[in-house]
């Protein structure tokens, strides 16, 4: 990774090796401030991400999941990595893609065991506004009371959603990477795992975990921002093995930690929105990335779903067909609105797709991510850039994924392939 001004003189680019007063309900603008938000920045307690995903509306695209349903007296158990620790914690619920308010009638907090189990003693009930229950008005958020709760960098944390009334189609995140939990009543303050007899691999309505307390209480956050390669599509379940979980590794093997919050979204694209990947990355940056607490960096990992989407293999149908310059733009799109946050905003080439479904026989595809690549290294416009092509990249053929870092599809990197990206980040440079 080098700096925008390296980038400028040299023209090329390197390969180098996420109990204060509750923020309240609000509506899709995003969360608000408080007197308390700001008393907590003085007194340098200031919040954390310590994880986070992006929601995404219901829907089903690759079999069944509890999205379109909902839930009816049901508790749903999450089990999410923190990448930096605390000594209190809350957490984010979203109601963003709900066509009706949603009732938690309670949640709870807890130290993972084994599978839906949680550790003996570590149940803490969260309140919101000191109230057990809360309603989020549809397209609306909230985040929980802060609670006494210490947990390290990179331990996992159990969340526990009780729904007692039906909720309809829920807002929720496609592809985790993870076992999420159901049980029929309410069970969460269970500490045994028992009663949850059903599984899936998304996460409901949970969409932050934050933290304060913690050695890392200053603004030198990280998002990762981009589509299924930044989400761990091909990654192995419950291993947090997707890239930013690498680089949260890496933070805090330095003695380091660092908030490292992956926003990635299976299938995402920069400018068209799609009916089951999310809205189009200019228009959910704002809403995604820039309301995170104590964001310093955005990685841009995004656009190839744009140059592949308009081809039949694109899930749903296809997409309108994206031009170079059109990606560009939405590039650009990306950077202004990190800049106009105090942002910095890193690029990151688009990954090897020879052999892959998006590679077409004209090479269409494959000539539009040597022309977005050729931009990103070279344009200056990004304040760093991170190679991940080149990092991924067979040596006797640059166009495919190295067979020890693919997935098997040739576009999904594998657990030893998301390492490798990781290891892509100078973290100086962050």
């Amino acid at each position: 990774m080098r700096s925008r001004t390296s980038l400028r003189r040299t023209g090329v680019a390197l390969l180098s090796a996420a109990a204060l007063a509750a923020l309240p309900v609000v509506g899709g603008a995003g969360l608000t401030g408080s007197a308390g938000a700001v008393a907590a920045e003085q007194r340098g307690d200031a919040w954390q991400g310590g994880w986070a995903t992006s929601p995404q509306a219901p829907t089903a695209p690759f079999g069944p999941n509890w999205s379109q349903q909902g839930f009816d007296n049901h508790t749903v158990r999450q089990v999410v990595r923190v990448s930096t620790g605390g000594t209190k914690a809350r957490i984010e619920l979203s109601n963003r893609y709900g066509s009706t308010p949603l009732r938690i009638t309670g949640a709870t907090v807890a130290r993972t065991d084994k599978g839906a189990a949680v550790q003996k003693g570590s149940v803490r009930q969260l309140s919101f506004g000191k109230g057990r229950s809360v309603t989020i008005p549809a397209d609306g958020k909230v985040t929980s009371d802060g609670v006494p709760f210490k947990v390290k960098a990179l331990e996992s944390v159990t969340v526990t959603l009780y729904l007692a009334a039906p909720t309809g189609p829920a807002t929720f995140h496609t592809f985790s990477a993870a076992t999420s939990y159901r049980a029929q009543g309410d069970h969460r303050s269970d500490r045994d795992g028992a009663a949850f007899k059903e599984t899936s691999d998304s996460w409901y309505y949970l969409t932050g975990v934050e933290v304060t307390g913690g050695k890392s209480a200053r603004r030198d956050g990280v998002v990762t921002f981009g589509d299924s390669i930044t989400d761990g599509v091909g990654s192995s379940l419950n291993t947090n093995n997707r890239y930013p979980d690498e680089l949260a590794e890496r933070f805090a093997a330095t003695g380091h930690p660092r908030s490292v919050l992956n926003h990635g979204i299976g299938g995402n694209q920069v400018t068209n929105d799609t009916t089951w990947a999310g809205e189009k990355g200019i228009a959910r940056f704002k809403k995604d990335v820039l309301t995170e607490p104590g964001v310093r960096t955005v990685i841009v990992l995004e656009g190839i779903n744009d140059i592949g989407g308009s081809g039949p293999s694109f899930p749903g149908g296809p997409t309108p067909e994206v031009s170079v310059s059109q990606l560009i733009e939405g590039h650009r799109s990306l950077i202004r609105q990190a800049h106009a946050k105090g942002i910095k905003a890193v690029g990151a080439t688009l990954t090897p797709i020879k052999g892959s479904f998006y590679d077409d026989a004209q090479k269409v595809n494959e000539a539009k991510r040597d022309a977005v690549n050729h931009w990103i290294r070279t344009s200056g416009e990004y304040d760093a850039v991170v190679d991940l092509d080149r990092a991924l990249a067979d040596p006797s053929d640059q166009d495919r994924m190295a067979t020890a870092y693919d997935s098997g599809d040739h576009l999904h990197p594998s657990d030893a392939g998301y390492r490798v990206m990781a290891e892509a980040v100078d973290l100086d440079a962050l």
